[in-house]
């Protein structure tokens, strides 16, 4: 099952019988069987059937809201997960510093590792890229992140590593129009800013679903600090897949040319972001690579990204919950 996107706006999505429908001004621009849709995201101005609504409901399918831009506004979920016993453990464990640090600890180092292997990897691909000394770099921050004793030292080494990671970050793009000199978030003012803040938006959109069916409280996390409204878990378990999905899509779209410069366009306040046809070609390439089959690392049989989303919010669950002695991150080869 795939995640449908809304993007033309105001487009109306109802269903009829068992299939969803989308319309504008009478007009069908869609129409698939329900049974095909495990998520629906909404972008700008959609509307949503209250009928539709509740069918989405039954069938435990979210319904997610973006701006037009892709910013989180909010998501209309089933009915709360029954698994209170899950939820009882997590917030047991958020107040145990020595369960928090080693929790965290995972988070980063997946991420850690992650990173090296996208580094890795592209430079296998491209002639002439030496990253040596930054996958030096980022072992260093990985074998210090081992041995901080402290959640503040913990985060302070992964961001050592995630520094180094961008640091070439540019070396990786080969398309001519575009380059990339620090991660600018809030708002983005480049294009390939603006590529990474709208994946990593969808990405922690796809985590925050899969804790949420697990029964997890997305709320309630680990290395992410609680603040009001930040679904700190959801944020902790999709850094070990930011490079594995996001970074390798928005790479993707600048080097095979699926984005051009026109594909950007440029708001008062010096905000970059996507064109609606932009959009699409990039969601087009974020729900592939969503498809895309992997050797499960734990597991060892194939499933796509998306379903690994939900394997490793069970891996953490049962970490949770006292039948594995750590937690074991998401890491590639």
């Amino acid at each position: 099952m795939s995640t449908l996107y809304l993007t033309q706006q105001d487009s109306v999505l109802r269903k009829e019988d068992e299939r969803l429908k989308v319309t504008l001004k009478g007009e069908t621009l869609l129409d698939l069987p329900m049974l095909k849709v495990s998520e629906v995201v909404v972008m700008g101005r959609v509307t949503v059937t209250p009928h539709t609504v509740a069918a989405l409901m039954e069938r435990n399918v979210h319904l997610t809201y973006l701006t037009e831009h892709g910013r989180y506004i909010g998501r209309i979920e089933p009915a709360f997960s029954k698994n209170s016993l899950l939820r009882r453990a997590q917030y047991a464990a958020s107040f145990d510093e020595h369960r928090t640090l080693s929790l965290a600890r995972g988070f980063v180092l997946g991420k850690l590792a992650n990173l090296r292997v996208t580094l890795l990897r592209a430079a296998r691909n491209t002639e002439d890229l030496d990253v040596d000394n930054t996958v030096e770099a980022i072992r260093g921050a990985e074998r210090r992140a081992e041995r901080a004793e402290e959640l503040d030292i913990l985060r302070g080494h992964e961001g050592e590593g995630s520094a180094a990671y961008f640091g070439v970050f540019d070396r990786l793009i080969k398309a001519e129009g575009f380059s990339f000199s620090k991660r600018v978030r809030r708002p983005p003012t480049d294009p390939v800013n603006a590529l990474l803040s709208f994946g990593y938006a969808l990405l922690a959109n796809d985590i925050h679903a899969a804790v949420q069916t697990l029964g997890f409280d997305p709320y309630c996390g680990y290395l992410h600090a609680d603040r009001y409204g930040r679904p700190s878990l959801a944020l902790d378990l999709m850094e070990e897949f930011r490079p594995l999905i996001v970074d390798a899509v928005v790479l993707g779209c600048l080097n095979k040319r699926v984005l051009q410069t026109e594909d950007f366009v440029e708001s008062l306040g010096h905000v970059c972001s996507l064109t609606p046809a932009g959009r699409k070609k990039f969601l087009v390439q974020y729900e592939e690579r969503k498809q895309t089959e992997i050797q499960h690392p734990v597991f060892e049989y194939k499933a796509t990204y998306q379903r690994c989303f939900e394997l490793q919010a069970r891996i953490l669950a049962k970490c949770i919950q006292g039948e594995l002695e750590c937690y074991t991150p998401f890491v590639v080869r």
